[in-house]
């Protein structure tokens, strides 16, 4: 049988490897801190957010913030 430390650590490992390649990926851009808020991952990544706490799933968290980050990138090219 599996330790009980082993279980609990597993069950939240998936969760750490995501939000560690993740939020690197919102928060920096070439390699720093980005210095504006003026960047498109940020509202989408909001949105996303906002939509997974009032309805939990993946779709509707993913086409949230695509619905606002494709507009801010390629119409104000944000």
């Amino acid at each position: 049988p599996m330790p009980e430390w082993l279980r609990r650590g597993l069950q939240v490992a998936p969760l750490a490897a995501l939000t560690a390649v993740i939020v690197p990926e919102i928060v920096m851009a070439h390699g720093r801190l980005i210095d504006t808020w003026q960047d498109a991952r940020l509202p989408a990544a909001l949105l996303a957010c906002a939509w997974y706490a009032w309805r939990p799933g993946v779709l509707g968290p993913l086409l949230a913030g695509l619905v606002v980050y494709l507009p801010l990138r390629v119409l104000w090219g944000w």
